[in-house]
């Protein structure tokens, strides 16, 4: 099918998307990226230069890559990234950028969530390698199809989960892995956002639009509506350049924001596939247009088999074939099904006894196991770590934590990034199915295989999104 090299965690999920991909686009050849050796220099496109974009175009920069393109819906923020890349050609719509600019290797796409997919979706379908920044896309279709389009065309991804290359994540894993605190039944993460304004209706009236910002191209694929610039009632941005967030028609709420980053690890840790359901158990009221002030949500996830020696050596999606033959140990180990719960707005789980220190931090993850708790990579009580002795690293570490260069390494034909999309897909599709959940304030069943909730037609909408004309994602 492709060189891509996938875990055996992964082998029935990325076979299904394969065939899935066969089916939908029939037998026609795929256009391939350039080949380019380790020591070639990329061609990359930046899509949004402010905000996260801007750190983005900064860290590939300082990798060594030729950035020959730039483009941003706001006039002052794409100036402002031009006179640091003064070599680089200007666009206002990336539509025009993918036309025009035929030698580029890459693109960074660090825009509002609304136009993730359609902006990777013509880049990939190009055979252009991407980097997408967290959440991967605004719905669960999108993600599969994102998954589907970059196996298909061959091209390397990475999402903008940055924790994903970090050593803690794997010290996470190492320590569960262990036995430590048994069998994980329960995970409980939380977080400080949203720390943008929602809960909200739509501000009457409107403002006039910014002589520096395109408006039509920065709602793009989401419906039209009247620019507002600022809240009557606090001064703070309704939309551009960051509150956007907040609004179910262009942002991902304070899940999307943080759980592709908060959830990685209990993911890859506790082998977690696909969940049963995922259920708004509490929450704020939800408005029509924008998510709620604070909200509580849980997944229900089915018994598995433990991870296999070859998913515990390497992280998710990066083992090769020949290695996967060497480490997969087949494992008849069984893991009990597990309860996820989310807590954002200021809500959070109960202290446990355990807990000598009285106080959560205001992000953190707590992991419930048969033997003992875990919480910032601690066992609990804290006085437990005094005689703990760590094993030596499984886990191969990523030279200097840099997730950009290992992008980078890939598209020139190393080993894929722990966060591309054969992993990142799955679990942005388990991230927004909170999403779902929450905006249809239920308990909502899950048919991953389908992309379907059983017996919630109503769920369709937020599944897949309706797009403007012009902005369709349109796998190819």
């Amino acid at each position: 099918m492709n060189n891509n090299p996938i875990t055996r965690r992964h082998f029935i999920y990325s076979s299904a998307l394969a065939a899935g991909a066969l089916s939908i686009n029939g037998c026609a050849s795929p256009r391939g990226p350039r080949p380019i050796s380790a020591n070639d220099k990329l061609n990359i496109g930046i899509i949004g230069c402010g905000g996260k974009g801007w750190t983005d175009l900064t860290e590939v920069a300082a990798c060594g890559e030729n950035i020959v393109a730039l483009c941003d819906v706001d006039e002052n923020t794409l100036n402002h990234a031009a006179k640091k890349f003064p070599g680089a050609k200007l666009y206002r719509d990336y539509r025009k950028m993918l036309d025009a600019e035929k030698s580029l290797d890459a693109f960074t796409i660090s825009t509002p969530d609304h136009h993730h997919a359609p902006a990777a979706m013509r880049a990939i379908t190009r055979g252009l390698h991407v980097y997408v920044q967290k959440p991967l896309t605004h719905n669960i279709w999108e993600a599969r199809q994102l998954t589907l389009a970059a196996q298909r065309h061959r091209v390397a991804t990475q999402m903008g989960n940055q924790g994903a290359s970090g050593a803690w994540i794997r010290e996470v894993c190492e320590l569960i892995w262990s036995g430590a605190i048994g069998d994980v039944t329960e995970v409980h993460i939380w977080t400080d956002r949203p720390i943008w304004p929602q809960g909200k209706d739509r501000p009457a009236g409107d403002d006039p639009v910014p002589k520096t910002l395109d408006w039509d191209t920065w709602l793009g694929p989401a419906p039209v509506r009247p620019f507002k610039q600022k809240y009557p009632d606090v001064n703070r941005d309704v939309y551009h350049p960051f509150c956007w967030r907040g609004w179910w028609d262009f942002g991902t709420g304070a899940l999307g924001d943080i759980a592709c980053h908060a959830m990685n690890a209990p993911m890859w840790a506790l082998n977690l596939g696909a969940p049963l359901s995922a259920e708004a158990v509490q929450t704020d009221e939800v408005k029509k247009e924008s998510f709620p002030n604070w909200s509580i949500i849980r997944w229900d996830f089915p018994a598995r088999h433990a991870a296999s020696e070859g998913a515990r050596i390497y992280a998710p999606g990066q083992a090769t074939a020949a290695e996967l033959r060497a480490a997969n140990v087949a494992t008849t180990s069984v893991l009990p099904p597990v309860k996820m719960f989310w807590y954002d707005g200021g809500k959070l789980p109960p202290l446990p006894p355990e807990m000598e220190r009285r106080q959560w931090d205001d992000n953190g993850t707590l992991y419930v196991g048969t033997k003992g708790k875990m919480y910032k990579g601690r066992l609990l009580p804290d006085s437990l770590m005094t005689d703990f002795k760590r094993s030596a690293s499984s886990i191969p570490r990523v030279p200097g934590e840099n997730h950009y260069q290992q992008w980078i390494a890939a598209c020139k034909g190393g080993r894929p990034g722990c966060s591309n999309f054969d992993f990142a897909g799955p679990l942005t599709e388990t991230v927004l199915l909170g999403n779902v959940a929450l905006r249809l304030g239920k308990k909502v069943a899950w048919d991953s295989k389908q992309l379907r909730a059983p017996g919630c037609p109503e769920a369709d909408a937020v599944i897949h999104r309706q797009y403007r004309k012009g902005w369709e994602v349109e796998p190819t």
